[in-house]
């Protein structure tokens, strides 16, 4: 069932007219109409203007914006402003400043300033976002509200050391429990008070933001933060539920953001939002990847609050996009499941960091620029769809496991490889799978599998309770399974799973693991598929010992030639395919094709073309994106000769070729 959570499609971005004089103000009404602009994020930092003192609020100036928004029919997306504290509140206050990893407790400046437990801050975050609930929330062209702003950092100060505590006891229960969890015998750790713990970092047992020499403690500590940030993102949320029952709340996330486990997150928005910024050289498909990430999250389409008209700022290397890129890369958000396309920022600023991040109206300050046209071009486009696209459906039978909780454990690991990044991993495979225009969803450990054909889980390094026994189910019931190197390892707490690696996978993959051998950047094995197939090995290599799998690959070189990379296992009425090494593309495109043939997964169109294609459905409407990344020119696939593209009303014929940012939706 298609569920529509706006009246059309958002189009527009973060607006900040209290940073210019109100003669601007009607002067960006008259250009954004010819833009085809119809939404607006504002009040996202101006806490310390509604709230001048401690006891003073002043909400003249945004009565007026909304007013003046209101009049000229805009979806106004409203924020709470709590991501950037006033100046009175530090200097009252100071406790409400953050404590870095270094252990320096900061002074006003900068965002993202407060400590997620400070009770000042939560006290008056709550307080505001009630007061604007309660003056604004009746106003029916106030159509989502923003809590805060783009939520990220940690704070070690002695007030989170306090809360770190309460929230282990609660976890552990016992100190007993909690030794065994954090395996504080090693080193000579043991702790016999609660109030021996001590936070991990730089002043304790952090050696450096992202190595620690006990990753339990660690782990836990991601867990406890972004449990703490989520819990001021609900507290904000029930503050304005007490005022507006209805209207949709969000907070804008960070795609594959380390800091905050978003599937938790995702369970307490009503839509998902998210703000992209791929860089000068950033794949399309991880570009692609991260949208289809946080349309994931909860199985339904999202809002694309921020990404630039052109350039950014805050990049080493800010370039701007290339004439049709802009348009090109909208659509492909639109096809991985947007209902929104907004901007930062709609005018740009005149000073600060920001000043030369890209807007629709740039510092010349008219419509007279190659950025707004195409701007214009694409919201001209938007408007004529109205509401058909809003609620379609990505569906797809392939699921690529995301576990915020293995990201941050892999790269706790001291050892046995440096550049082992989960996120590169997981676009590793991800690729295969948009290069062959085969849909993808992902999933967290904990998610039933039952809709899909093939789940993928590479370094599924931390299986925690209950998690094998959800695969098995799976695979047993006629499922294909892909796992690999570093998978199956630790539990929850990051202790090893005893008797062999791949712990809890074992039985499942038909393997054990006696080794894992590390490769420097420069060392590379050579490898052959039984079928004859060569190909090249990096990074990590697993020595394995097959026990019921049948042998797909093996090493041809270094001691442990001879023996299995890549493995095949049947398990009750389904298979696992298990990837012993980091491959090159060609061969781990060969893998996946067998595991694909293997799930009965089809690509959403028969033929193969280089272009991006991407299915978007709604109760009784197919939408067909095609979209050419490449600097070639590509030819038209011959299953959409003859149809009409649905942003020109061009007949496209045989004839018809893309060239590079060129996009068809085309309505079957």
């Amino acid at each position: 069932m298609t569920k529509k959570v706006f009246n059309r499609i958002l189009f527009g971005g973060d607006y900040n007219p209290n940073q210019w004089p109100k003669e601007v103000w009607q002067e960006d009404m008259r250009i954004f109409k010819n833009a085809k602009i119809n939404s607006a994020t504002i009040n996202v930092f101006s806490w310390a203007k509604i709230q001048p003192s401690e006891t003073d609020y002043y909400f003249d100036e945004l009565d007026e914006v909304i007013e003046m928004l209101t009049e000229e029919n805009y979806d106004i997306v409203l924020a709470t402003s709590t991501a950037a504290l006033p100046a009175w509140m530090f200097k009252k206050y100071p406790e409400v400043a953050r404590t870095d990893f270094e252990g320096r407790h900061h002074k006003f400046g900068q965002r993202h300033n407060a400590c997620p437990n400070s009770l000042v801050y939560q006290k008056y975050a709550e307080k505001l976002a009630g007061k604007l609930a309660e003056r604004y929330g009746a106003n029916p062209r106030v159509t989502c509200w923003h809590i805060n702003n783009e939520y990220g950092g940690e704070c070690y100060c002695d007030n989170c050391e306090k809360a770190f505590r309460v929230w282990v006891k609660n976890r552990y229960q016992t100190i007993e429990a909690l030794n065994k969890a954090w395996n504080l015998e090693f080193w000579g750790h043991t702790i016999y008070e609660w109030d021996e713990i001590v936070l991990p970092n730089a002043l304790g047992e952090g050696i450096d933001y992202d190595n620690t020499a006990f990753a339990g403690i660690s782990i836990d500590y991601r867990r406890f933060n972004s449990d703490g940030l989520l819990n001021n993102f609900k507290m904000e949320r029930e503050a304005i539920r007490r005022y507006d029952k209805a209207t949709p709340i969000t907070t804008n996330l960070m795609g594959t953001y380390k800091t905050l486990d978003y599937f938790k997150w995702a369970k307490e928005m009503d839509i998902v939002s998210w703000d992209s910024y791929p860089s000068y050289n950033t794949p399309w498909s991880y570009v692609a990847l991260t949208h289809d990430l946080m349309r994931s999250l909860k199985k339904e389409p999202f809002m694309l609050m921020e990404q630039t008209p052109s350039q950014q700022n805050w990049q080493p290397y800010n370039s701007l996009k290339k004439p049709g890129q802009m348009r090109a890369q909208s659509y492909q958000t639109v096809a991985h499941g947007a209902d929104t396309i907004q901007y930062f920022q709609l005018r740009r600023s005149v000073g600060a960091c920001e000043k030369f991040h890209g807007a629709v109206i740039e510092h010349v300050g008219t419509e007279d620029t190659r950025v707004f046209r195409e701007t214009a071009q694409l919201g001209t486009e938007l408007a004529a769809f109205g509401d058909s696209l809003l609620g379609a459906k990505n569906e797809s039978r392939v699921a690529i496991l995301f576990d915020w909780e293995n990201y941050w454990a892999l790269e706790y690991t001291s050892g046995p490889n440096k550049d082992l990044k989960y996120v590169d991993q997981i676009h590793q495979y991800y690729r295969y799978f948009y290069d062959k225009n085969i849909a993808v969803d992902f999933v967290c450990s904990e998610e039933d599998l039952s809709a899909y054909s093939l789940v993928v889980a590479p370094v599924f390094y931390m299986v925690k309770e209950g998690v094998k026994e959800s695969i098995e189910a799976f695979v047993q019931a006629g499922g294909t399974f892909v796992t690999g190197f570093m998978s199956g390892i630790v539990g929850e707490s990051d202790n090893v799973h005893l008797g062999g690696y791949p712990g809890p996978l074992r039985q499942l993959a038909g393997v054990w693991v006696e080794e894992i051998d590390a490769l420097a950047p420069e060392q590379t094995n050579s490898i052959q598929f039984i079928a004859g197939k060569e190909g090249t090995s990096r990074l990590l290599c697993d020595i394995i010992h097959p026990e019921t799998a049948e042998v797909l690959a093996n090493y041809t070189s270094n001691f442990y030639a001879q023996t299995p990379v890549v493995t095949k296992n049947s398990f009750g009425e389904g298979t696992v395919y298990y990837i012993g090494t980091e491959l090159d593309a060609d061969s781990l495109d060969y893998c996946l094709e067998q595991a694909v043939l293997s799930a009965d997964v089809h690509a959403v169109l028969d033929e193969h073309t280089p272009l991006e294609v991407v299915l978007r459905q709604t109760d009784t409407e197919k939408f067909y994106f095609v979209m050419n990344f490449h600097e070639e020119t590509q030819k038209l696939p011959a299953a959409f000769v003859g149809k009409s593209d649905q942003l020109t009303g061009q007949v496209l014929t045989e004839a018809t070729q893309l060239s590079q940012y060129d996009t068809f939706v085309i309505k079957a």
